[in-house]
């Protein structure tokens, strides 16, 4: 496989036996996981997980089916609660949080399978997504008072903003169940976006894209990271769209981390080359 990483960005060392990115050394990491595990029965789905995310980093969690990069992300996302360790968000301990509270916290995800309400607009979906900065009382949108009609005004105009991003406005009243596939993707991501994370967790975006639809999802990864100044973590198979715009990478087998590095480290990494991007012929 040849190296394609086009960001080129420094890595630094952090004190979590991690990298991120020089531009974030100096800020502590918007997510840090310690020593995190997760049984089921006498299974152990992850083992001592360290991980720590840059604020402004694209960060990549790959490895083989069945790895546990998706209960990673249901960990993170307290779908899962851990069986050991520790998750800092932005510095600030997510034990016994509910998945609510973590998205309030600000963590948002998509999913392998899309997740969208299908007879719904496409602007109703993003609006969903927009609920958290919603600040009028029951009685208020039961009522239909002026501050209810201000905020959904408001709504409008922040639900049109951000299918901008993916040059999606002129779709706002298509019901979102009509849209092509890659479409759909897109409205999943706006939705996510909508609820103000400071961390974006994609699972396998690219998948059942055609390639310029996944070039295109890669330019708009990066500007949305420009754009909102979050980080973003993806669990993608795509591994030319994972090694041109990821800084970090996190190698995961059988539930365990058998490395950690820039796009050139994995890709050169020998214990990776035989787990997951296929072992080299010999001769």
């Amino acid at each position: 496989m040849s190296n394609t990483n086009k960001l080129k960005t420094k890595m630094v060392p952090v004190p979590s036996h991690s990298i991120v990115p020089e531009r974030d050394v100096d800020k502590s990491p918007i997510l840090e996981c310690r020593h995190l595990g997760i049984d089921f029965g006498g299974l152990h789905a992850v083992q001592d997980l360290n991980l720590a995310i840059g604020r402004t980093e694209i960060a990549g969690l790959i490895g083989p089916n069945g790895a546990g990069k998706t209960t990673v992300f249901n960990l993170l996302t307290k779908v899962y609660q851990p069986t050991r360790g520790t998750i800092l968000l932005d510095g600030m301990d997510t034990s016994g949080k509910t998945t609510v509270q973590i998205n309030k916290m600000g963590i948002a995800r998509t999913f392998q399978n899309i997740r969208l309400f299908d007879n719904l607009s496409v602007e109703d979906n993003v609006k969903i997504g927009l609920h958290n900065q919603n600040t009028y009382s029951m009685a208020t949108g039961v009522l239909r008072l002026p501050k209810y009609w201000r905020t959904e005004k408001k709504n409008h105009e922040r639900a049109l903003e951000l299918l901008s991003i993916f040059d999606m406005q002129d779709m706002a009243d298509m019901k979102a169940g009509s849209l092509p596939y890659g479409a759909q993707r897109r409205l999943e991501i706006v939705r996510a976006l909508a609820t103000n994370p400071k961390l974006l967790l994609l699972d396998e975006p690219a998948a059942g894209m055609n390639p310029s639809e996944t070039a295109e999802l890669m330019e708009n990864i990066v500007k949305i990271r420009d754009t909102f100044q979050i980080a973003v973590l993806l669990i993608e198979h795509d591994m030319n769209l994972v090694m041109n715009i990821c800084e970090g990478i996190c190698v995961l087998n059988f539930g365990q981390v058998i490395a950690k590095g820039t796009p050139d480290d994995i890709q050169a990494n020998p214990a990776v080359i035989e787990a997951y991007l296929g072992k080299k012929k010999e001769g």
